[in-house]
């Protein structure tokens, strides 16, 4: 039996830096099929609603490629379809091409969610389904706010009214697609009336659809366990991973390795695929740039994995008590190369982007060249949401 291949942690690092596209020079002009390339390489761009700077799935973008620009996300996705809205984790943007892969996931969907929200919703729940498709296939696109009895105060799932949890019904589980948004309001129309032909109607075999889950998602990660690739998507169950890995080890095209932990933990068990070795060669140093993170960058969305290579122990306080959270309500981790040095606290009014905080990483400090390139990422951050004035308010 061969020995692990052991991975130092610089090299964990910096596999997973370039896996996310975050090795690649961010001042490159980036086309609008550019944008596309970057999406699919990194497989899906998270969407979120919280809004203190600009939204998670343009952060996202904009800290890969500082030429990037929003209405080249809006023509992908409303004009040229190459893009979808649907759920990973979590609600995303996700390639088209990756569309028939879906459909495996709508057939699954469709099965548990009507088990699950038959409970929640109980009466009425299977009549206002037929009724919501068959007034969309009718009357055309609509949004929520625009039809539904029984409304409640509440903005959260709990208190969908029942014509809402139907479109979510209809969107989980493939018959309904978004059109575009109104403000954040999702606008929902009839699938075919969204997904191009030639996605929507291409079909992949059950094992087709499980072999690219897990190679997709493995690509993506560099070096990874079975959880970690059922979760990368959300697309497969655990044991599905599971015996893809085992199948892929036996037919030697995956390796054991041994990954170097940040800080004194053990090595930690993991795969990859058998041209790891080569990889780790020609690996890339990332730009030495401040960079603000999302919250829900790819990056960081793993909190354990993130611990493990980074040493970062993020959380998201959003729902916290106020009096109970240790950094803020919504704070960015900053990434210097490939380190993490701190986290900030900003929001930004009509005319500002206003600093509020900033806790800088133990054994970090502030030199006068690190305040300089975090000057210069927050002056990048400015003009990206187009704020007249930098202010701090520490």
């Amino acid at each position: 039996m061969n020995q692990p291949l052991f991975v130092t942690n610089t090299q964990a690092r910096r596999l997973f830096l370039e896996r996310q596209g975050l090795s690649a020079p961010p001042r490159t002009k980036l086309s609008t099929d550019g944008l596309l390339q970057m999406i699919q390489a990194l497989g899906f761009v998270q969407v979120d609603s919280i809004n203190t700077v600009a939204r998670a799935h343009h952060m996202i973008l904009f800290a890969r490629n500082q030429t990037y620009r929003t209405k080249q996300l809006t023509q992908l996705l409303e004009r040229d379809r190459s893009l979808f809205e649907h759920w990973t984790h979590d609600a995303a943007i996700i390639p088209t091409a990756f569309y028939p892969y879906w459909r495996h996931r709508f057939e699954r969907d469709q099965v548990s969610l009507l088990k699950r929200w038959r409970k929640w919703r109980r009466e009425g729940f299977e009549e206002t389904i037929g009724e919501i498709l068959e007034k969309i296939t009718l009357d055309g696109p609509t949004m929520a706010r625009d039809i539904g009895t029984n409304r409640k105060k509440g903005t959260g799932w709990w208190d969908w009214h029942p014509e809402k949890t139907a479109l979510e019904f209809h969107w989980r589980t493939g018959n309904l697609a978004i059109s575009g948004r109104k403000g954040f309001q999702k606008i929902y129309d009839i699938s075919e009336n969204v997904i191009p032909d030639v996605h929507r109607t291409s079909e992949v075999s059950e094992s087709q659809f499980i072999d690219w889950a897990c190679r997709s998602a493995l690509s993506r990660l560099g070096i990874a366990t079975s959880g970690e690739i059922t979760a990368f998507w959300d697309l497969v169950t655990r044991q599905e991973a599971s015996a893809w890995c085992q199948n892929q080890q036996d037919h030697g095209h995956l390796i054991d390795v041994l990954v170097e932990t940040s800080g004194d933990g053990k090595p930690g068990k993991a795969l990859a695929f058998s041209d790891l070795p080569e990889r780790l060669e020609k690996l890339p140093a990332p730009p030495e740039r401040v960079r603000v993170l999302s919250p829900f960058d790819p990056l960081i969305r793993d909190r354990k994995r993130c611990l493990r290579l980074f040493g970062l122990d993020y959380r998201i306080e959003v729902f916290v008590p106020q009096e109970k959270r240790q950094y803020g309500y919504y704070v960015f981790p900053l990434l210097e190369g490939e380190r993490f040095i701190g986290r900030i606290d900003m929001k930004h009014t009509k005319d500002e982007l206003i600093v509020t905080g900033l806790w800088l990483e133990p054994n970090v400090k502030m030199g006068k060249q690190r305040k300089a390139a975090l000057d210069a990422e927050l002056d990048r951050q400015r003009r990206f949401v187009g704020a007249k004035n930098l202010t701090f308010s520490l």
